[in-house]
C-alpha cells in the first residue's frame, strides 16, 4: 500500500486527519508545472511592490522639487535639511495601503477584479508623479501608488494559499527584489540625468509585467477552493477548525494572529522610522557623493539587505521574530545619536549597518509568513494572511507620523561637526 494510499485509509477511520495529495514540492514528477507559479509570484511581488519603493526612494526629490527655496532650517541652525522630511511622503505612501489592508480580509474574494484595479492604479500613479505641476498632484499620484500595492499584497497573500507553500518564499524574494531593483533603477536614471516625468514613464513597463505574470504566467487553481495542507511524514494535521464565515468570526480569531503581528509591526516600526526620518540628516561632507545622492544611494544599501534576507527562508528559519524587533531598536539609538552629533568617522560603517537593518527588516517579514503557512490550517489561512500582512502598515503609519516632529526637532538642532573622517 502505498503511503498516500495508507493515509487515505487512515483518515476513514479518524475524520480528524487531513489527507490531501502529496505537495508539488516533494514531487516534481507529479506537478511540472509548479516552476510557472513560482516564477509568477516571484515576478508578482516584484512588480506590486516597485512602485511603493520608487516612491519612497524619490521621496526626498519630490519634496525637493515643490519646495526649492526652504531653506529656512538651514539658515538658523546650520543643517541642511528641509522642514518638511520624507516621512511626509511616506505617509502619503503608506496610509491608503493600510487602510485597504484593513478592508479587503473582510470584502468579497474577487481575485480578477482586485488585480485589475491594482494594476490601473499601479500605472495611474506613475504618470500622476511624472506629469505632476503640484505638489497635490505627486502626492495623488503616490497615494494611488499605495493603494495599488495594499490591494496587490492582501490579494496575492490570500491567494497563495491555493498553491504550494513555497509560492511564499518566492513572493517574499520578489518583494525583496523589487526594493533593490527599485531604488537602484531610480537613482541610476536619475544619475543619468533622466527627468522625473520620463523616470516615471520608463516605470510604466512594470504594471504591464504585473498583468501579464497573472493572467498568462500564472496557473489557475484546479479546483477554485482552498486546499488543505500535505500532511508531512513525521506530524499529522489534526484540526477541528473550520473555515471563518462572517464579520464576528474573523474578528474574533484576530486575536489568534497577535502573535504573528506585533513583533512585525515592531520591527518595521523601528526600520521606517529610521528610513523616513533620519536617513535624510545623515550625511558626510566632501566626500565622492552629494548629499542627494548618499540618501538615494543608503536606500539601494538598505534594499539589498532586504532582498538578501526575504530570499533566504529556504535557507535558514528564524522563528524568533521577537529577537529581529530588539536588534532593530539598538539600530533605533545608533541612527538617532549619530544624525544629533555625527560622530561615525565613516560612510561605508553607515552603509554596514544599514545593510544589517534591512537584513532584519526582510527577515522579520518573510519568516513570519513562512512560519503562518505551516502553522495555520488552510481553512483560515486565506484570511490570516490578509489580516497579518496589516501589522507592516501599522508600524510603518506610526513611524511616519513620529518621523516628522522628530526630524523638524533635530533640524533645529545647532549642526554637528564631525571630528574623526577616515
Amino acid at each position: 500500500m502505498t503511503a498516500s494510499k495508507q493515509q487515505e485509509a487512515e483518515a476513514e477511520h479518524d475524520p480528524q486527519v487531513v489527507v490531501t495529495p502529496v505537495d508539488a514540492s516533494h514531487s516534481s514528477r507529479k506537478d511540472r508545472g509548479l516552476w510557472r507559479d513560482l516564477t509568477s509570484y516571484w515576478i508578482l511581488g516584484l512588480c506590486n511592490n516597485y512602485g511603493y519603493v520608487v516612491m519612497l526612494s524619490a521621496a526626498h526629490d519630490i519634496i525637493k522639487q515643490f519646495n526649492p527655496s526652504d531653506e529656512s532650517v538651514e539658515s538658523s541652525s546650520g543643517r541642511n535639511c528641509h522642514l518638511v522630511s520624507t516621512g511626509a511622503i511616506l505617509l502619503a505612501d503608506v496610509l491608503p495601503s493600510l487602510f485597504v489592508k484593513m478592508l479587503m480580509p473582510f470584502c468579497p474574494f474577487w481575485v480578477n477584479f482586485r488585480i485589475a484595479i491594482a494594476v490601473a492604479f499601479s500605472a495611474a500613479g506613475f504618470l500622476l508623479v511624472g506629469f505632476a505641476n503640484a505638489e497635490w498632484m505627486a502626492l495623488l499620484g503616490v497615494i494611488i501608488t499605495s493603494a495599488s500595492s495594499g490591494i496587490g499584497e492582501t490579494t496575492f497573500l490570500a491567494y497563495s494559499s491555493r498553491y504550494n507553500k513555497n509560492v511564499i518564499s518566492t513572493w517574499s524574494s520578489g518583494t525583496g527584489g523589487a526594493g533593490v531593483i527599485g531604488s537602484l533603477s531610480y537613482a541610476s536614471l536619475r544619475s543619468l540625468d533622466f527627468s522625473p516625468r520620463d523616470t516615471m514613464l520608463v516605470m510604466l513597463i512594470f504594471p504591464v509585467i504585473e498583468a501579464i505574470a497573472f493572467w498568462l504566467l500564472l496557473r489557475r487553481p484546479q479546483v477554485d477552493i482552498l486546499p488543505v495542507t500535505t500532511v508531512e511524514s513525521t506530524e499529522v494535521l489534526i484540526t477541528d477548525e473550520k473555515p471563518l464565515v462572517g464579520f464576528k468570526e474573523k474578528f474574533f480569531y484576530i486575536k489568534h494572529l497577535i502573535k504573528y503581528m506585533l513583533p512585525l509591526c515592531l520591527v518595521y516600526f523601528f526600520e521606517y522610522f529610521i528610513n523616513q526620518g533620519l536617513f535624510e540628516l545623515v550625511y558626510f561632507e566632501d566626500i565622492f557623493l552629494d548629499k542627494d545622492s548618499q540618501y538615494r544611494w543608503l536606500n539601494v544599501d538598505y534594499q539589498i539587505g532586504v532582498f538578501i534576507s526575504r530570499s533566504s527562508v529556504n535557507l535558514f528559519q528564524l522563528d524568533k521574530i521577537w529577537l529581529m524587533s530588539v536588534f532593530q531598536f539598538v539600530n533605533v539609538v545608533y541612527f538617532l545619536t549619530e544624525v544629533i552629533w555625527w560622530y561615525t568617522p565613516s560612510i561605508w560603517i553607515v552603509f554596514a549597518i544599514v545593510l544589517w537593518e534591512g537584513l532584519l527588516g526582510g527577515g522579520a517579514y518573510v519568516n513570519t509568513f513562512y512560519r503562518m503557512s505551516k502553522e495555520i490550517s488552510p481553512e483560515r489561512q486565506q484570511f490570516a494572511m490578509a489580516m497579518v500582512v496589516q501589522s507592516d502598515s501599522y508600524g510603518i503609519a506610526l513611524a511616519g507620523f513620529l518621523a516628522i516632529p522628530v526630524h523638524n526637532a533635530i533640524c533645529g538642532l545647532p549642526a554637528a561637526m564631525r571630528s574623526l573622517v577616515w
